[in-house]
Formats: C-alpha cells, sequence, structure tokens
C-alpha cells in the first residue's frame, strides 16, 4: 500500500467471507475483485463469535459456518487461488483460532496458503508483542485497528506497532452499512497522521462510491468496504453475486481513481 500511497494513489480493499455461499464461489470472487480494482484483498474466516462484525457480516459466516466451513478449507481453497491473483491477501479472522493452532504454526500455515497479511479485531494492544514477532520472521504484515473511543496515547502506541497500515474504524460500534461516514473520520485522520506517517485505511460503514470518495478527500490511504459487497455477493445465484460484486468493485475504484 505504501508505494501505492507514494504514487499518489488511495487503495481500495474489499472484504469478502470466506464460504459464503460457497469456497468456490469465493475462490471466484477474489479473482473478479483482484481483475476489478482492489488493490489488497480482505478474507474473513467464519467464526461462531464475530464481536466486531455487523448483521450482514454475521449473518455470511453463520451461513458458512453451517456449511461446515473450516479454517483448513479456507487456506485450501486460498492455497489454490492465490497464485493466480495479483493483490496481497489479509485473513479477518479472531485470536481464539489464532492460539488455539498455536501463533506460529497459524502464522506458518496462512503464509504457505498465499496469505500475506492478518488482521485481529479482538486482539488486545498488551498482546501484540506475542503475535508480531513471529509474523515479522514469517512475512505476515499484522494491521491494527484504531476506533473512534481510542485515547489518543493508545493511538500512539498502536500507531508504532502497526505493520502494513493502519486500520481506522470510522464508527463506534460493529460493521455494517451507513447512509453517511462520519465526519469525525476527518478529525481522526488528523490525529494518526500527527502521530505516523504509516499508510492509514478507513473501514466500517463505508457501502457507496460516494462515501468511498469522500474519505479519500480526506485524506485516508486506503477504503475498506465490507458489508457491502457481503451483500451483494449473497443475493440471488452464486453467479448474480459475482457479476453484482464485479460492477460495485468497478464503480468503486471510479470513485476513487484521481
Amino acid at each position: 500500500m505504501k508505494s501505492l500511497r507514494d504514487r499518489g494513489q488511495c487503495a481500495l480493499i474489499p472484504f469478502i467471507t470466506a464460504g459464503d455461499p460457497d469456497l468456490e464461489t469465493t475462490a471466484k470472487a477474489l479473482q473478479i475483485l483482484d481483475r476489478n480494482g482492489a488493490d489488497l484483498i480482505e478474507l474473513g474466516v467464519p467464526y461462531s463469535d464475530p464481536l466486531a462484525d455487523g448483521p450482514v457480516i454475521q449473518a455470511a459466516a453463520t451461513r458458512a459456518l453451517a456449511k461446515g466451513t473450516s479454517l483448513d478449507d479456507v487456506l485450501s481453497m486460498l492455497q489454490r487461488v492465490s497464485p493466480t491473483i495479483k493483490a496481497p491477501i489479509i485473513l479477518f479472522t479472531y485470536y481464539n483460532p489464532i492460539l488455539n493452532r498455536g501463533i506460529e504454526t497459524f502464522l506458518q500455515d496462512i503464509y504457505t496458503a498465499g496469505a500475506r497479511g492478518l488482521v485481529v479485531p479482538d486482539l488486545p494492544l498488551e498482546e501484540v508483542e506475542a503475535l508480531l514477532q513471529p509474523a515479522r520472521s514469517i512475512g505476515i504484515e499484522v494491521t491494527l485497528l484504531v476506533a473512534p473511543t481510542t485515547p489518543k496515547e493508545r493511538i500512539a502506541a498502536i500507531a508504532t506497532q502497526a505493520e502494513g497500515f493502519i486500520y481506522l474504524v470510522s464508527v463506534t460500534g460493529v460493521t455494517g452499512m451507513r447512509t453517511e461516514v462520519e465526519t469525525r473520520v476527518q478529525d481522526l485522520l488528523m490525529e494518526l497522521r500527527s502521530v505516523t506517517d504509516k499508510p492509514i485505511g478507513v473501514g466500517f460503514g463505508i457501502s457507496q462510491p460516494s462515501q468511498a470518495r469522500q474519505v479519500m478527500e480526506w485524506g485516508a490511504d486506503a477504503v475498506i468496504v465490507g458489508s457491502a459487497f457481503v451483500k451483494r455477493l449473497a443475493e440471488g445465484e452464486p453467479h448474480q453475486g459475482l457479476e453484482a460484486i464485479e460492477s460495485f468493485c468497478r464503480g468503486l475504484k471510479a470513485a476513487i481513481a484521481e
């Protein structure tokens, strides 16, 4: 993402849930997003207790789990499809599955499958180093989140630790589509800029090209869009969902292209 920023470009990061409606569709979706403007792609591993996710992504995870989608299934699919994709894959998962597998084993497994980044929304800052150290040696960039409620001194600590980019959560609460992006995002971006020169991606609540454009104009280095992709992919037959995310991805990319 830093190279994009250095060229004055804002990155587009779509999010989809692995296994919804099925892993074959997920594989096709990754390729479609890659071909239609995604600079990085966030792939959510379905989890039974997704505290940070709103109703759309929770429902997608529930459907994927009901079909028996496991972390091993997701990694197997990713290993098959990642060589065909240019956009780096960022895995989105909660901390418990990482601890269950063992931190180093988990990191090695996702690297082998083709992931190059990791977002763990419930990772406590106090435990970040236990994940960051082995991740660095394996080649996985761990992205940390900053929320609107994060105190300034904690923002500085997170910015220091974060790798790849800093994930600025635009709303207080869970993921989901909003009709407007909170203007506080602009203040938060300025606050973050005062403590770090690392790239900043803004996510949670962005569902329209005009919102993506607004966030870019406020100074974001990347726009992260999740629920709006997950919702489109889940509607109708799989081929209809794939067509819907293709045109939506193109529209978002056009909105933030200089």
